[in-house]
C-alpha cells in the first residue's frame, strides 16, 4: 500500500484542505460542550489511520474479491471452447475452420464435452451467439438496478454495513442457484438477479471502508480498494483453471461470499458517518472511541460530534435538533438535481462513469477475440491493473484528481486506437494484446479514481446516493460493453478508443477535489463554496 505524506514525500499537507470549516461551539464557555465533525476528532483525538483503521479496511475490501468472482466468472463459463471433428465426419468436418458453422451435426464435437461452458451446453454459436451478449448484459443491467437500490438503501434505514450483509447473502444464493439452471433463460433470469446483488457490493464496500479514514490518508487509502478487486480477478482464473465445468465453477465461485458472511461481517463496524447523519450521535461517538482506542489513542470527555452546518445559531431545544438531525439525514438524488452545483456534478461523472465502464469491462470481455490463452490473458490483465493502482495513488495528492483523470483516460484511449490498427494474426496478435493491457492499465486508474473523485464531489448525506448514480451509468456502460465485444474484430478497440478520448474532455470539465473540504450535509456545501468564491 503507497504511503503518501506530507512529511516524507514533500505532497502537501490535505489536513486542513479536506476538512469542513472548524465547528467547534461552546455554550457559555463550557468546553463539556465542545463540538467538531469526524475528519477534525480523528485529527486531534482517535487517529487518521491506525490499527483499527487498517483492519477494518482489509476485512471490507475483501468484498471486492466477492464482486470480481461473480462478474468476471462470465469470461469463462460462457466462452465458446475449443472444438475438433469426429472420426465419423465423413469429410464434412476441417480442423482448419474457424467456425462450425455450417458443418452437419454429430461431425464434430466440444473439446473437454457440452458441460465446459453454457455456450457447448445449449449450443450458442451462430445465429444463437447472440444470446451471450444478452446473458452478459442481463448480468450488467441488473447491477444498475442493485447499484442504485442498495446505494439508497445504505444511505437510509440499512446503512453501510447492513446493505454489504444482504448483497452478499444474495449474491451467495443466486450465485449457488445459477449453477443448477436447467435453461438458458432460467440461467439469464439468475445471472440478472446476481447482478442486482452484485452492485451493490463494491459501492457499500468502498464507503464503509474509506467513511472512517482521516482526510491525508483517505485518498491514497481509498485508491487501495481495487487490488482486492483486480485480485480477485487473478484468483478467479486459477479457479476457473482448476474447475473445468461452468456449473461447478459457479458453486467454487460463490462459496466465498458465504465464508465472508461468516468469517468476516461480524467483525465489521457501521460507518460513524452514516450514524452521525442518520442522528445517532451517540453510537458514531463509540466507534469513535473504539477507533482511538484502537490506536492506542483517546477522545477527552466532553467532546461531541456535529454535522457541519451545525453553528450556535441553531435552536437548543430537544424537539428542534430532532428535527435538523432528520432533514440532515434525509438527503436524496432529487436534492442533488435541484442544487445547481451539484447537479452539473452529477450530469458529468454520470457520463464519465458510463464511458470508463464501456472501456474497462470491454477490454476486459474482449480477451475472448484476441485468439491467445484465456486464462494466461484474464491473469495479465488483473496484473496489469495493480501498477495501475499504484501509480494513480502516488499521483493522486500531487497532480490532483481532474488532470490524473483526463491523464488516464487518453492514455487508455490512445492504445485503444492502437490497437484497432494492428491485424490479428500471427505475431501481431500479442501487439494487439498488449495494446488492450496498456488500454485496461490507464482505464483501470481511471475506474479506482472515479470512486475518490466522485465521493469528494457529493457530502455525506447523499454521498451513497451520488455514488450509487454514477455506478448504475457505469452498469449502464457495461451492458453495453458485451454487444461492443460481439462486433469483433478492430471495431471493439476503436469504439473504446474514442470513449476513452471522449471520457478525458469532460473530466475537464468537473473541479478540482484536491485541498478541498469533504462536507456532511448540502447546506454546508453551499457555505463552503459561497465562502471559497468570495476568498
Amino acid at each position: 500500500m503507497p504511503v503518501v505524506t506530507s512529511s516524507d514525500s514533500g505532497i502537501h499537507d490535505l489536513t486542513s484542505a479536506l476538512l469542513p470549516p472548524s465547528k467547534t461551539t461552546h455554550d457559555g464557555g463550557n468546553n463539556d460542550d465542545q463540538k467538531m465533525g469526524i475528519d477534525e476528532m480523528l485529527q486531534k483525538y482517535s487517529g487518521e489511520f491506525g490499527s483499527w483503521q487498517l483492519r477494518h479496511f482489509m476485512l471490507t475490501s475483501l468484498a471486492w474479491a466477492l464482486e470480481a468472482f461473480h462478474t468476471m466468472v462470465i469470461i469463462f463459463a460462457d466462452r465458446e471452447p475449443d472444438w475438433r471433428c469426429t472420426s465419423n465426419s465423413g469429410g464434412g468436418c476441417s480442423s482448419l475452420a474457424r467456425s462450425v458453422c455450417g458443418f452437419e451435426p454429430g461431425s464434430w464435437e466440444w473439446v473437454g464435452g457440452s458441460g465446459i461452458s453454457t455456450v457447448a451446453e445449449w449450443g450458442l454459436v451462430c445465429g444463437e451467439k447472440y444470446k451471450v451478449g444478452l446473458v452478459q448484459s442481463a448480468f450488467f443491467a441488473g447491477c444498475m438496478v442493485g447499484a442504485g437500490t442498495f446505494g439508497h438503501l445504505s444511505d437510509s434505514f440499512l446503512g453501510r454495513k447492513g446493505s454489504l450483509t444482504v448483497v452478499c447473502i444474495l449474491n451467495a444464493v443466486f450465485g449457488c442457484l445459477t449453477a443448477l439452471s436447467p435453461t438458458y433463460w432460467i440461467y439469464t433470469i439468475l445471472r440478472f438477479l446476481t447482478g442486482f446483488s452484485t452492485g451493490g457490493v463494491g459501492l457499500c464496500a468502498f464507503v464503509l471502508a474509506t467513511e472512517p479514514i482521516g482526510p491525508n490518508w483517505r485518498g491514497a487509502v481509498g485508491m487501495s480498494t481495487f487490488y482486492f478487486f483486480s485480485g480477485g480477478i487473478a484468483i478467479l482464473s486459477g479457479i476457473a483453471y482448476i474447475f473445468k465445468s461452468w456449473r461447478a465453477l459457479y458453486i467454487a465461485s460463490s462459496v466465498p461470499s458465504i465464508l465472508y458472511l461468516i468469517m468476516v461481517i461480524p467483525f465489521i463496524s457501521e460507518s460513524p458517518r452514516w450514524y452521525l447523519v442518520r442522528g445517532k450521535i451517540e453510537s458514531a461517538m463509540k466507534i469513535m472511541r473504539d477507533i482511538a482506542r484502537g490506536n492506542g489513542k483517546q477522545v477527552p470527555s466532553g467532546i461531541q460530534l456535529a454535522l457541519d452546518d451545525d453553528n450556535s445559531e441553531k435552536p437548543s431545544n430537544e424537539v428542534q435538533n430532532s428535527k435538523e438531525e432528520t432533514d440532515a439525514a434525509s438527503g436524496s438524488l432529487v436534492d442533488v438535481i435541484k442544487l445547481p452545483i451539484t447537479r452539473v456534478r452529477l450530469l458529468l461523472t454520470v457520463l464519465i462513469n458510463f464511458l470508463c465502464s464501456v472501456v474497462y469491462y470491454g477490454l476486459s470481455l474482449n480477451v475472448v477475440n484476441l485468439d491467445t490463452n484465456l486464462y494466461v490473458n484474464v491473469l495479465l490483465n488483473a496484473i496489469a491493473e495493480m501498477p495501475a493502482f499504484t501509480l494513480t495513488a502516488i499521483l493522486l495528492d500531487k497532480f490532483g484528481r481532474k488532470p490524473l483523470g483526463m491523464g488516464t483516460m487518453w492514455f487508455s484511449g490512445v492504445f485503444c486506437l492502437a490497437g484497432s490498427l494492428v491485424p490479428n494474426y500471427g505475431t501481431w496478435k500479442i501487439v494487439r494484446m498488449v495494446c488492450g493491457i496498456f488500454g485496461i492499465f490507464g482505464m483501470a486508474g481511471t475506474y479506482n479514481l472515479l470512486f475518490i473523485y466522485t465521493a469528494e464531489l457529493f457530502p455525506t448525506v447523499v454521498r451513497n446516493a451520488a455514488l450509487g448514480c454514477a455506478t448504475q451509468a457505469s452498469q449502464m456502460g457495461a451492458i453495453l460493453a458485451p454487444l461492443v465485444v460481439v462486433m469483433g474484430g478492430g471495431l471493439p478497440f476503436v469504439v473504446f478508443g474514442v470513449c476513452g478520448m471522449v471520457g478525458g474532455m469532460l473530466v475537464f470539465y468537473l473541479p478540482e477535489t484536491l485541498n478541498q473540504p469533504l462536507y456532511d450535509t448540502l447546506g454546508g456545501m453551499q457555505d463552503g463554496e459561497k465562502a471559497r468564491l468570495v476568498v
